[in-house]
């Protein structure tokens, strides 16, 4: 039984978590109280990350919780992933399903409920908006207004993500909004990952 899409949702970096550590990087996470992974590697080619991806699925099936790969829908279909990213670089959500059969397919949509709305009809399960803030991982994104968040929960009945530049100091204020996943990348991975999913889930709640 895999969890509902809600909670903390980490996204590993090939920076901060190298394919040589993410595993271990992850498992800490999800002890701490993570409850959604993303696999997302730009540079490698699936060949190269699928041992580190069946890894993580198989660490994510013990604890009953989604494991989602970024922007490859073949290698996510070949080794049953609970689910697929995509964003607006990468391919319709159309096409995406054509390869990727079964499962969740969340969809990136910036700052556009629109976009939102067109995705939930065409079958998505969640849709991620943001920048909402500076991201050390993204710097080029856009930021986003935080009235979007409330536009988008009264406008779908999928799921709602937010993402970009959420850390410690700004989490309360986007957790106001009540999306239904924080996504986080460097607030979650830099430093101590288990202190790091403590604090964090602290300050998530105080709302």
């Amino acid at each position: 039984m895999i969890a509902k899409l809600q909670g903390l949702y980490a996204i590993t970096d090939e920076i901060l978590t190298p394919d040589a550590t993410v595993v271990v990087q992850v498992k800490i996470a999800i002890n701490a109280g993570v409850n959604i992974v993303q696999y997302r590697n730009k540079t490698k080619s699936d060949d190269a990350v699928k041992e580190v991806c069946k890894a993580l699925l198989v660490l994510c099936r013990e604890n009953e919780i989604p494991f989602i790969i970024d922007d490859r829908p073949h290698l996510a279909q070949e080794l049953g992933a609970d689910g697929l990213h995509i964003g607006k670089d990468d391919m319709s959500l159309k096409e995406a399903r054509a390869i990727f059969t079964k499962g969740i397919i969340g969809v990136s949509c910036y700052g556009s409920v629109k976009n939102a709305v067109d995705a939930q009809m065409n079958g998505a399960d969640y849709v991620a908006f943001g920048s909402f803030f500076a991201s050390p991982t993204k710097p080029h994104s856009g930021i986003v207004s935080k009235s979007v968040i409330q536009k988008a929960k009264a406008a779908l009945d999928i799921p709602v993500c937010v993402i970009g530049g959420i850390n410690l100091e700004n989490i309360a204020e986007i957790c106001e909004e009540k999306p239904d996943m924080v996504s986080l990348v460097s607030a979650l991975f830099e430093g101590d990952i288990k202190k790091n999913v403590e604090n964090l889930l602290k300050e998530m709640y105080k709302v």
